[in-house]
């Protein structure tokens, strides 16, 4: 067991692979006779294994907030979202009244080729019933990923038909990080982003293509919520975006020398408008590409300010098949702004975004207090800009919550929205698909009715008696209550990016982003409201 901690240690602490220099025997030596020490007289019998992780995790903590360690059953996982694909057998679900629902099967997927139908219960899985016994997401996900080419038996419920087995072979399911691109109006088209993977750049170079064939003149690039992952993906993403050999981003560390890291591509929008959409959940490869937009004055950045994280972290692989994300550098933008904010504190650092909220900076751009020490100028137009802290937008965004109440709040929380979204489809999945062809005519034609509102608030009733109807709050909340029933339905009937095409008719900054476009004040960075 201590030679098992030990090689743990040193993988760790792999100064040699890493950065060139050993670490001195006695570092590690006192960690053997803890160890030594404690298997040998502790009062209780003890688990080395679990010791050994819990030493490792101390160790991160003492170093930043983003060096992290993952168990060796959880690596697989975080792998997946680099890689941009898991195994498993293609299917978006939802577990409703306890009972594993098929939302959709990926195209091309093993449960497609299978006939696999969305609405499908799945109640059974290799000769196991999983109906109807407080099943979890993350039980799912055991049960039915696994190694690429192994075989699963699943029973399904049909239409409350006779129960139809289906044998499905595991497959590498794509995980896409473009949710949405469409075309807003015959001129704006829109992206939206949710990480940064290995198949990014890949992805963003197909909607592009898309989106200007259908011609795109101004683009809005949303990274809201989008909290990164790798470097070269960001690099690349920001590639399409700016031309020449410009600087996009460098890094620098203790072990490592600055890397630059240039445009070197041809872009695929490197001229035509362009503003990035961020909010306080930005966070890593989004503020690179953002940094970069604004500092070369590509585009505008218009949202909320960004997370703040300007550190870089190194994937290191241990002997026992976990990891650990170690930081090896800071990132610095164009400009040379470093935007990781300060995290000596840690428990003030994890509370960073509750205190902006309560310090008003979700509402009002003039709560956002920055020294004069972190002020920078754009590299073409010599704008205003800081360092410190994330990327504050060119165009602040507050945060509209005049709709929301705590009814409304209890229907999203309480998943009522999603689930009878869900259920009303399955039910009506064929007259539907007659009635709407396409999410065009979907959104032109289908109402969110009395008939419709009143079939959902009797739902809600059902499912929770205590949850009464509340008129007043209606009054207040009813359109994002319709709006997010309209795109939950949409999203069940066509699909995830479809559905963005209602859902971000309540998103304050798409609608600012759009304004902007049309009404000209974009050109030439004319930001007077």
């Amino acid at each position: 067991m201590i030679k098992s901690f030990l090689s743990l240690f040193c993988i760790v602490f792999s100064c040699s692979v890493l950065f060139a220099q050993e670490v001195p025997i006695k570092t590690y030596g006192k960690f053997q006779e803890v160890i030594t020490n404690i298997e040998r007289g502790y009062v209780d019998e003890v688990n080395a294994n679990q010791l050994t992780e819990t030493a490792i995790v101390a160790m991160l903590e003492k170093l930043d907030p983003h060096s992290t360690y993952i168990p060796a059953e959880e690596a697989d996982e975080a792998q997946s979202q680099i890689n941009g694909s898991f195994v498993g057998i293609g299917i978006r679900f939802q577990i409703v009244k306890d009972t594993l629902m098929v939302v959709a099967t990926i195209p091309g997927g093993p449960s497609e080729k299978v006939g696999l139908l969305a609405g499908d219960q799945i109640v059974g899985v290799d000769e196991e019933n999983i109906a109807g016994i407080g099943l979890k997401n993350n039980e799912v996900r055991a049960k039915l990923m696994g190694e690429l080419g192994t075989k699963v038996k699943v029973k399904v419920m049909r239409k409350k038909l006779e129960p139809i087995s289906f044998t499905i072979t595991r497959d590498k399911i794509p995980i896409f990080s473009v949710d949405a691109a469409y075309m807003i109006d015959k001129e704006t088209g829109y992206i939206k982003l949710n990480s940064f993977s290995k198949t990014t750049v890949e992805e963003i170079r197909s909607a592009l293509k898309t989106l200007k064939g259908k011609g795109m003149k101004n683009l809005i690039f949303d990274l809201q919520g989008n909290g990164g992952g790798l470097l070269d993906a960001a690099r690349g993403v920001a590639d399409e975006f700016i031309s020449g050999n410009k600087l996009l981003v460098y890094s620098i560390g203790r072990a490592q020398p600055r890397i630059n890291l240039n445009a070197n591509e041809k872009g695929l929008w490197e001229e035509g408008g362009l503003i990035v959409l961020t909010d306080e959940y930005t966070a890593s490869a989004s503020e690179i590409v953002s940094g970069a937009v604004q500092d070369w004055d590509r585009g505008l950045v218009v949202g909320r300010r960004t997370f703040g994280k300007g550190l870089v972290q190194r994937p290191i692989a241990l002997s026992d098949g976990s990891e650990i994300r170690l930081t090896i550098a800071r990132y610095y933008t164009p400009t040379g702004r470093f935007i990781q904010k300060p995290y000596q504190d840690v428990e003030t650092y994890r509370k960073d975004l509750t205190q902006r909220y309560l310090n008003g900076e979700f509402q009002h751009a003039d709560s956002i207090k920055l020294p004069d020490s972190l002020l920078f100028y754009t590299l073409v137009k010599k704008r205003l800009v800081y360092g410190g802290g994330g990327i504050m937008p060119d165009v602040f965004v507050a945060l509209d919550t005049a709709d929301v109440t705590d009814y409304y709040s209890q229907l999203i929380r309480g998943g009522h929205v999603n689930a009878f979204s869900l259920e009303y489809v399955n039910s009506n999945r064929e007259a539907l698909k007659k009635t709407y062809p396409d999410i065009k005519s979907f959104i032109a034609n289908f109402s969110m009715d009395q008939k419709m509102m009143d079939a959902f608030f009797a739902y809600v009733i059902k499912e929770n008696p205590k949850l009464e109807f509340d008129q007043e709050a209606y009054n207040i909340s009813g359109n994002s209550i319709r709006t997010r029933l309209k795109s939950n339905i949409a999203q069940d009937l066509f699909g995830y990016s479809e559905s963005y095409q209602i859902f971000n008719d309540l998103n304050e900054v798409v609608q600012k982003a759009t304004q902007l476009f049309k009404d000209k004040s974009y050109q030439g960075f004319d930001l007077d409201d």
